[in-house]
């Protein structure tokens, strides 16, 4: 563990693929899917990021709910599937996502140790309150930040400092969790002090800046920051 994780007084945790299960809608969704379901869970994932990276760009910035819809008829066409209620079976899924067993522990033992929690995250505001209720982890978050505040998506950096901006606190006094390396990359070369949790065990990215932890589950986070 460091010190400067130990410091911070807030933790901000990504969404989807943190703290929310984004293959849960297909996996419920197996019984017509079949084997199938985790190859449309990974690709749908794949090209919702794709999507996100590829308008930032452009500078055509479209809801991340819009973005999540037009990756799913990709996915869904790359496999051959043509059924309107499957699609939209899934989009309502999607509001309805699991939490990673791991996520409502860990955030009940931190914000029993007295730091402030926060949701940052590409996800438009609907889609963030829906799923951390359905979640059941609405309860312990005090503020839950939307890409929507800055018109663009991560890795940007006003997407990062909107965190520091809405908390009122200084970049390495936040301790900012993502189990997406490009993203823990991202944020720690920014300025936030940064725990990457490597849930599949995934090499180092080849980009600035490494994240000042990695842990594997959300249940070694509090120790990390002392709590």
């Amino acid at each position: 563990m460091t010190d400067k994780m130990r410091s911070a007084r807030a933790v901000v945790f990504d969404a989807y693929g943190t703290l929310f299960d984004f293959g849960s809608p297909a996996q419920r969704l197996s019984d017509v899917l079949g084997d199938r379901w985790r190859t449309l869970a990974d690709l749908w994932r794949a090209k919702q990021l794709q999507y996100t990276w590829l308008r930032s760009l452009q500078g055509r910035h479209a809801d991340f709910w819009q973005v999540t819809g037009e990756a799913l008829e990709f996915a869904l066409s790359s496999l051959g599937v043509d059924d309107a209620g499957v699609r939209q079976r899934l989009l309502e899924l999607y509001e309805r996502l699991d939490a990673h067993p791991d996520a409502r522990d860990a955030l009940a033992r931190l914000r029993g140790g007295g730091l402030r929690l926060a949701i940052l995250s590409n996800g438009s505001p609907r889609m963030l309150e829906a799923a951390a209720r359905s979640a059941g982890i609405a309860e312990f978050l005090d503020l839950v930040l939307s890409v929507e505040e800055v018109g663009i998506y991560k890795p940007h950096p006003s997407v990062y400092q909107l965190a520091v901006d809405r908390l009122g606190l200084p970049a390495d006094g936040i301790a900012f969790v993502s189990a997406n390396g490009w993203d823990a990359y991202s944020a720690k070369a920014f300025g936030l002090s940064v725990a990457w949790c490597n849930r599949s065990g995934q090499p180092a990215e080849r980009i600035p800046s490494p994240p000042d932890a990695e842990i594997r589950s959300l249940s070694e986070l509090p120790p990390l920051l002392g709590r």
